[in-house]
Parts: structure tokens; C-alpha cells; sequence
């Protein structure tokens, strides 16, 4: 999961701001009118069927629970239009196979490419070549070291996702003197976790009351979570928030947690996975809100490859072209909204 800064570049949506319903829709006409503005007239991608459009997509091996649902969540929407056709890959994490099955696609000459690479910087050159050979690529979530690899890139923010756990966290604590919060990271060498720590501190520095007294890297399996939340509870006898990065080390966390007893605390989770939206739901336990990383960008990145095949824009905004970058909000989910994004939680 890979971070582009939305204070450097980007085009910020929520979660339901790039569904199809609300992203790609509008007037598909191609006729114009003399007597209309130019933003009213131009082509955009909606539901009813236009020119067939076939999809390359090639993504990572699902060994986690969100690239599972992103591989899910391509192949629902492929299904959606009678006018895509998805040529799908066998999901690898080898960056040589990756390669290779992106350029058997390029072979075949799909008319747009979706890729989620095992790692940006290995498969640039593939990108490179596939818009050399005039097959636009839409870069999802982990980034390409060139812009000229990619038509478009459509992603999360990690940093949002810091950020927003701490505003969360902050305004419940606000009125707390001394208020003390807790860290659960993910994979340190990882810039995604970097970036998400960031935006949590940078969101901290609001309320000066609270103070982080305790930070722990685990590696977004449950295993990890389950031990290094153990440490952090042995280490720190009392603290009134912690924000987990991941929901599926998470689910360790709060294993962790109900070994040790202890309640007397808010916890926020990180991703949006299916079993912290029911916890958040039975609101039973520590565990009150996440902040996504939606695994629906994989969806809007069909919604996009096929505005790009059929030559059209997105309704609503002026341009006669999509995007070049498109960063997914990270909107934090707790009991008062979790029915809306239930169904987009991953397993």
C-alpha cells in the first residue's frame, strides 16, 4: 500500500465520491452545442453500455485480507459493464512473473492496463512500455518511479490515515488533561507505516493535552499484533487511546488485549476490515472506529480504465479528460456511520 502525499499531488475523493454511481457518471453524448458551455457537453463514463473496452489487470499474489478484496473488488466491477471485457493475471508477488504476465497482456493488446505492482520501482520499465506501445496504465495504490509509466494513478493516503486517527482520537480527548495515546505500527522499513506514523504525529501536535508515551512495529499479521500489543500493555500500565495501523494485526491486538483485561481505553483501527466494522458495530469492546484504506479504489480503477478506453471524462467536473492522480480519502468509520461502508469491508 503505497503513500503519494496529497499536500504534494492529487485529486482527493472520498470512499463513495469514486463509486461509479457518483464518480464516473454524467452526459455520454459526443455531440456538441454551440449554445452550451464546453463543461456541459462533454463526453463522461456512466453506467449504460458505450464502446467495448477490454482491461488488462495484474496485480499482487492475495496473501492479506485487503488485496484479497482489491482483487475482489476489480473483477465485481469488470462484471458490472456488458461493455468490459477483464483479462485478469494469476496474482503474483515475484516481480519477474509480474513482469512478464504484463507484457503477455501488452502482447495481446488490451486496450488499457490496471496494475497493482508487487513493487513500483521493479516493474517501471514494464509500465514504460506498455504506454510506449500506446496502452494507457492505470497505476493503482503502489507507485511507479516515473509518471511517464502511468496515465492515470489512483490510491490511499497513509498519511490521511495518520492524520485522521489522530484528529478522531484528539477530539475525544480533548477536554482530558494529560491525556496519553499509544502506537501499533506496521512494518518499519515500509514508507507506508512511515507515513502513517507521520500523519499521526503531525495530527497530534493539535492538542497539545494528549502526549504519545509508547511506540510498536508489528508486521500486519495477527501473530505480531497479539505479541507486540502484549509488550505495549506490560509496558504501559495506563494510557487513554491507541491507534493499530492495520485491522488484521488488529485482530491480535485485541486478543491481546482481552488477555490482559483490560477496557479502560478507546482503540482506533486502521484499513477497514469486515471484523472491526462488526466490533465497531456491537460496540462491545475497546475497539470504537478504523480509518480506511479502501480496498474500493480497486473498483474506480476499472471505473477509470474504462473512461480511458471509451475516450470519456467524469461527470461533474469540466475537464474533457480523467485525472492523472486520484487520491482516496481516508475517512474514519465508527458507530455512527459503519452501516454505509459495511458491505465494502474485507475478510
Amino acid at each position: 500500500m503505497q503513500q503519494l502525499n496529497a499536500s504534494r499531488r492529487g485529486l482527493l475523493f472520498g470512499a463513495a465520491a469514486v463509486s461509479a454511481g457518483a464518480f464516473l457518471t454524467g452526459c455520454t453524448s459526443n455531440e456538441s452545442d454551440d449554445d452550451k458551455p464546453a463543461a456541459n457537453d462533454q463526453p463522461a463514463a456512466a453506467d449504460k453500455p458505450g464502446k467495448p473496452v477490454t482491461i488488462g489487470y495484474a496485480g499482487p499474489q492475495a496473501d492479506h485480507g485487503w488485496l484479497n478484496a482489491i482483487n475482489d473488488q476489480a473483477k465485481k466491477r469488470a462484471e458490472k459493464y456488458s461493455d468490459v471485457t477483464l483479462e485478469i493475471t494469476e496474482g503474483s508477488n515475484d516481480t519477474a512473473a509480474q513482469i512478464g504476465q504484463i507484457e503477455t497482456l501488452i502482447n495481446k493488446k488490451v486496450d488499457v492496463l490496471v496494475v497493482l505492482p508487487a513493487d513500483g520501482k521493479a516493474l517501471t520499465q514494464v509500465g514504460l512500455k506498455a504506454m510506449r506501445a500506446g496502452i494507457p496504465v492505470v497505476n493503482l495504490d503502489r507507485i511507479f518511479n516515473s509518471p511517464q509509466a502511468y496515465r492515470c494513478w489512483i490510491g490511499g493516503d497513509n498519511y490521511g490515515m495518520g492524520l485522521n486517527a489522530a484528529h478522531y482520537i484528539g477530539e475525544k480527548l480533548k477536554d482530558k488533561p494529560d491525556a496519553k495515546v499509544i502506537e501499533l505500527a506496521g512494518l518499519d522499513n515500509l514508507e507506508l507505516t512511515q507515513q502513517r506514523t507521520k500523519g499521526f504525529d503531525d495530527g497530534l501536535k493539535n492538542y497539545p493535552n494528549i502526549k504519545k508515551v509508547a511506540r510498536q512495529a508489528a508486521e500486519f499479521t495477527v501473530e505480531s499484533g497479539q505479541a507486540k500489543m502484549a509488550q505495549l500493555l506490560q509496558a504501559q500500565s495506563q494510557f487513554d487511546a491507541l491507534w493499530n495501523h492495520d485491522d488484521d494485526q488488529g485482530v491480535g491486538a485485541l486478543r491481546a488485549i482481552e488477555q490482559a483485561g483490560r477496557d479502560d481505553f478507546l482503540m482506533v483501527g486502521g484499513a477497514g476490515a469486515l471484523s472491526a466494522f462488526q466490533a465497531i458495530k456491537a460496540d462491545s469492546g475497546v475497539l470504537k472506529a478504523t480509518v480506511l484504506y479502501p480496498p474500493t479504489m480497486a473498483a474506480s480503477a476499472i471505473d477509470l480504465a474504462r473512461a480511458l478506453g471509451q475516450g470519456k471524462g467524469i461527470g461533474g467536473l469540466a475537464e474533457f479528460e480523467i485525472p492523472s492522480t486520484v487520491t482516496c480519502y481516508s475517512a474514519v468509520v465508527d458507530k455512527e456511520n459503519v452501516d454505509q461502508y459495511m458491505s465494502t469491508g474485507f475478510k
